[in-house]
């Protein structure tokens, strides 16, 4: 995004607001994300503060995109609604870590004022001061034990201050409780003594700070300058001299439950360990806690409610970092052996996945052992895998590796990963990255229709040749080559510089040649990569970055 696309000044609290400071709250703790996990040395020294916040706003954002098509056609408060209910529900579901479960709860306040109410439009200025207050006594309610010198302080001290500001102007509103967050920041550094020690300041207060001058920087239409140099990290976690001895186990999960059986959830789970975040409401919860005996708190949570994407990892102490297995690998499941081939060449360790059957759990893990390594991505490259690869990488956890899973849903979006995939960065600067190329990345696909179905396309019968883009089927017919050159147009239509093609068992020379000939004819900038995949039931996958 240019320094002023979609920038302010805004002097109201409406949906274009909120689109405009999500979006560059998001680009702006993208850029400080590295920053932010190096100042992270509490309450765990993991280095991963600044990545957890930042991928859940960005899931956040991503429900609110997805919601815009719904919610536009109202306008105006029905408009900001939606977008909220999105935000909120986003920032739940993909809520990363403990710092990422306070976000999601101090997002949930701040767009819980409704900007109109029985009595007409409110004053701009008193929505943000109220979102923030109602940000604060969320966010401290959430924890287990609240301490100050954390985020908790500096969201607090950011609400005092725009309650303070006594004016109807937005601007002075908002650049009073930056500026306030500001300084609680800087004064994070004195208030806990692992912060002293390191010499940083809290990482959660950093990326709040960041999200709050993304609000002031859209309502101001001016960029706030960065903390003073002293408030900077002086040391990265990997440098500190400090370890961690609390609890071995973080554990989380979404919970269905009864709003009035959390308080009692809560009690027990504080007893069995410590970092209790709880967050949500309306029935849907999200549990965060640190314990060292998981299977305990899995099952508090099954005698009260329903969990399920249930996260379990383990806390590495420094020696136990010291002997864990060092290096890094890819797994990505592929479905045709010209694809594991490719894999192969890559250095990738591919999960060989059976037409209309998902690979096992046990599968995935294995294939996460064979690669020897301390880091490992898994590709799970459709979305009825993500779920075994989610639960093969907390098994991975346990046994002291360090797993993420990058979403893809598509073998296209695994290959796009894969182009990114770099072992001599960081191993959370790489997670991002792959999962930014995979999610830059659509995907499409030609299949022949097995039943009679009604689509978004419209109803198809068997044998009708369908082409899907994004898990959707927006084009039916009876010719191969017409069908995949117009689901390629669809995929085309925003422009892009590379079109990938993965040839299946079921094509022909002559389709994929019909399919270059149009790519050079009708979009003679796009650069076409192919190859002979051999998978099952698709004769063509697509993918356009």
């Amino acid at each position: 995004m240019s320094e002023q696309e979609g920038r302010g000044p805004h002097d109201v609290v409406d949906a274009d607001l909120l689109n405009t400071w999500v979006r560059t709250a998001v680009a702006a703790l993208g850029d400080a994300r590295e920053e932010i996990d190096a100042l992270n040395v509490f309450p765990v020294p993991d280095g991963d503060t600044g990545t957890n916040m930042y991928l859940t706003l960005e899931a956040a954002e991503r429900a609110m995109l997805e919601a815009a098509p719904g919610v536009a056609e109202g306008g105006g408060e029905a408009a900001m609604q939606g977008l909220s209910r999105a935000l909120v529900t986003g920032a739940l579901l993909g809520a990363r870590g403990n710092s990422g479960v306070i976000l999601s709860q101090i997002l949930r306040g701040m767009v819980s004022v409704a900007p109109v109410d029985d009595g007409g439009a409110r004053p701009a200025a008193e929505v943000i001061a109220a979102g923030l207050q109602r940000a604060a006594d969320l966010a401290y309610a959430s924890v287990g034990s609240p301490k100050e010198g954390t985020i908790l302080t500096v969201v607090r001290k950011a609400a005092e201050a725009a309650q303070r500001a006594g004016t109807d102007s937005l601007a002075d509103v908002v650049v009073a409780a930056a500026d306030a967050a500001d300084e609680a920041l800087a004064a994070t550094q004195e208030q806990l003594p692992a912060l002293r020690d390191a010499g940083v300041v809290d990482s959660g207060g950093r990326g709040f700070v960041v999200i709050l001058s993304a609000l002031a920087e859209v309502v101001t239409g001016q960029r706030r300058p960065p903390p003073p140099v002293e408030n900077l990290p002086r040391t990265s976690v990997a440098e500190a001299e400090t370890d961690y001895s609390g609890p071995q186990y973080e554990v989380m999960y979404l919970l269905e439950i009864d709003d009035e059986r959390v308080p009692a959830l809560k009690g027990r789970l504080q007893a069995l360990g410590d970092s209790l975040v709880v967050v949500g409401g309306d029935r849907l919860w999200n549990v965060h806690v640190h314990v060292d005996d998981a299977g305990a708190a899995v099952e508090a949570a099954l005698e009260v409610g329903r969990p399920y994407r249930i996260r379990i990892t383990f806390l590495l102490t420094a020696e136990a970092r010291h002997a864990a297995p060092r290096g890094r690998g890819v797994v990505a499941v592929a479905h045709g052996p010209g694809i594991v081939a490719l894999l192969e060449d890559s250095g990738v360790v591919p999960v060989v996945a059976q037409p209309r059957l998902a690979p096992a759990t046990g599968e995935i893990l294995a294939a996460v052992s064979a690669t020897g390594a301390g880091e490992v991505v898994v590709l799970p490259s459709d979305k009825e895998t993500r779920a075994a690869a989610e639960a093969a990488a907390v098994s991975a956890r346990d046994q002291g590796l360090r797993v993420a899973v990058v979403p893809t849903r598509s073998i296209t979006q695994s290959l796009a990963a894969i182009a990114v995939h770099d072992p001599e960065v960081p191993f959370d600067d790489d997670v991002v990255a792959m999962s930014r190329a995979s999610g830059a990345t659509r995907y499409g696909a030609v299949t022949v229709s097995s039943r009679e179905a009604v689509t978004t396309a419209g109803r198809c019968l068997p044998g009708d040749v369908l082409g899907m883009v994004d898990g959707d089927i927006l084009r039916i017919g009876s010719d191969m080559g017409t069908v995949a050159c117009e689901t390629l147009d669809v995929m085309l239509s925003a422009g892009a510089e590379l079109a990938t093609v993965v040839q299946g068992v079921d094509s022909t020379p002559d389709l994929m040649e019909v399919i270059a000939e149009h790519v050079r004819a009708v979009h003679p900038g796009v650069e076409t990569v192919a190859y002979d995949g051999g998978q099952p039931l698709w004769p063509v996958i697509f993918g356009v970055e």
